[in-house]
């Protein structure tokens, strides 16, 4: 792993002047890079496939589906029924209220299955952002030159100095999650404040 500072700047030419103070302080290109940070919670966490927020309740609906049609279609058919008997109405009448009987049974049935009736919770996914959003410039350090790092950052402008430890990868900072909780550079506010 690799010893990372970073700090946050509100616009991109702020950020690319920040590179440039670090390149001339002795940093290398290779261990300076600038990318945006999304506003909190556009960070595409969700997954690609199905629902996460669906309600416990909602998931078995499709597989009972079928039995509550079929309820549904008794239903129609008995109040089909009842209207030939009670109206002496033609049999198409009767077919279509049995057809209409049925379609509202199974939404009826379809939505009281649904409703989680308190006997399953949400478990609603729930990422507290920490980071506000802006350009970050993190440099790849070692540990005799990240107080200097943290320093150029700091008189460049940049706001939420942290460190972390991440994977430095081809000039850049390549395993770098939005959401993990940044860790602020705490002894360089307290040396050099």
């Amino acid at each position: 792993m690799s010893l990372i500072v970073a700090a946050r700047f509100t616009t991109f030419p702020a950020a690319e002047d920040a590179a440039q103070k670090l390149f001339n302080a002795g940093f290398v290109e290779e261990d300076v890079t600038l990318f945006f940070v999304n506003p909190r919670g556009q960070h595409a966490r969700h997954h690609a496939v199905g629902d996460v927020h669906a309600g416990a309740g909602s998931l078995a609906g499709p597989k009972h589906a079928g039995m509550h049609v079929t309820l549904g279609a008794v239903v129609g058919a008995v109040v089909g029924v009842g209207i030939f008997a009670a109206f002496a109405a033609p049999i198409l009448v009767s077919l279509i209220a049995a057809g209409v009987g049925a379609y509202i049974g199974s939404m009826v049935g379809a939505m009281l299955r649904t409703r989680d009736g308190g006997h399953a919770a949400h478990h609603w996914p729930f990422y507290e952002e920490m980071r506000a959003s802006g350009v970050l410039v993190a440099v790849h350090v070692s540990s005799d030159n990240q107080f200097d790092a943290a320093r150029v950052l700091r008189e460049a402008g940049g706001a939420a100095i942290e460190r972390a430890s991440g994977r430095w990868q081809q000039g850049r900072w390549a395993d770098f999650d939005p959401l993990k909780q940044p860790e602020p550079l705490n002894e360089f506010t307290e040396r050099h404040a």
